[in-house]
């Protein structure tokens, strides 16, 4: 990953360490972490329990001290001016912190008065948030009454009273359903166009290709890989899979013969009635052009599947081609399963 300018990172981590005693032991939980967020990014952190995204999470935000190592937050030192930080960022938590005595909208007003906003100004601001988060018509309920898509959306609401320089959300769609899911996603989506700094940790992977522009992935308190989605695919070499259903029984040996000539084939499965052939993505590992589109990618190994086959197989009833998956990816990186 290339050093930016101070002035154009909104989240700069350099060796960033956090270790706890067990038993009179060290015990690391981030371990020497170096992270760039640039201004007006979406930015992703990946990884399983215990990886350490928490932890980082917990000391970008001031509310765990780092054991060593740098890290500013919208140019703020978080262990030198952990005030500044606090007034610069936005946090939404797997954890429900709205204030259940009060309605929604007065736990944005009353968030937008710790701001510094007077009463009037933070009644209009709370009112345009409510509108533009769907919650106008729950304004006056107790988050008891709401639904918890509807509580969430009002977490985040509330992060963004005072317009934050960089937003937190770690694990925001946590134990929420998938319409919610999907309708936070298109909030946020709506935030990053409007210029919002956002970092996000997530345990859906499908959640960090839909809105990330990059991701992180961590292991272990360390980054083991910092790149687009697509670049971490690219670059973890897991495989594009091609699966082609037979007419009748192929002559196994020839058939593993003319597909292996394809570049970047690694492993050829023949059985009685399909062909399975495992790849490099084209673009990865010199396969290919480097940066073309998955699509463009899949279509090209496609083809030269088709044709070694229309030359030495039986004949073609089914196609299906599956580009790498950012789960494939993230087994390549760490030698277990997202879920682990």
């Amino acid at each position: 990953m290339q050093d930016q300018e101070p002035e154009d990172l909104a989240v700069h981590a350099r060796g960033l360490r956090k270790a706890y005693r067990v038993r009179g032991t060290e015990v690391p939980a981030v371990d020497g972490l170096d992270l760039q967020v640039r201004r007006g990014e979406f930015f992703g952190v990946l990884g399983p329990n215990g990886s350490g995204k928490s932890t980082t999470v917990g000391m970008l935000t001031t509310r765990t001290t780092p054991t060593g190592g740098t890290a500013t937050v919208a140019g703020h030192d978080v262990r030198r001016d952990p005030v500044r930080v606090r007034r610069s960022i936005g946090v939404v938590t797997q954890a429900n912190t709205l204030d259940r005595a009060v309605t929604l909208a007065q736990n944005l007003e009353l968030r937008c008065r710790v701001f510094g906003l007077d009463r009037r100004s933070a009644r209009r601001r709370s009112a345009d948030l409510l509108a533009q988060f769907g919650l106008a018509d729950v304004a006056d309920r107790l988050d008891d009454h709401v639904s918890g898509g509807q509580s969430k959306r009002a977490m985040i609401a509330r992060a963004v009273v005072h317009r934050p320089d960089v937003l937190f959300l770690d694990e925001p769609t946590a134990a929420v359903d998938p319409q919610s899911r999907r309708d936070l996603w298109d909030l946020l989506r709506a935030l990053h166009r409007d210029g919002q700094t956002v970092l996000l940790t997530t345990h859906h992977l499908e959640e960090a290709e839909a809105l990330c522009d990059r991701v992180a992935v961590l292991d272990h308190g360390r980054v083991l890989a910092c790149d687009t989605v697509a670049g971490i695919k690219r670059r973890s070499g897991a495989d594009h899979v091609v699966e082609v259903g037979l007419a009748g029984t192929p002559d196994t040996a020839l058939v593993q013969e003319g597909l292996r000539r394809i570049p970047g084939v690694r492993a050829v499965e023949v059985d009685l009635r399909s062909v399975r052939v495992h790849a490099v993505p084209r673009g990865a590992a010199g396969v290919g052009e480097a940066g073309a589109g998955e699509d463009g990618v899949g279509e090209d190994l496609v083809g030269d599947v088709l044709q070694a086959l229309a030359v030495t197989g039986p004949g073609i009833r089914t196609v299906t081609s599956t580009p790498p998956s950012l789960e494939n990816a993230f087994l390549n990186l760490t030698g277990r399963s997202y879920s682990a």
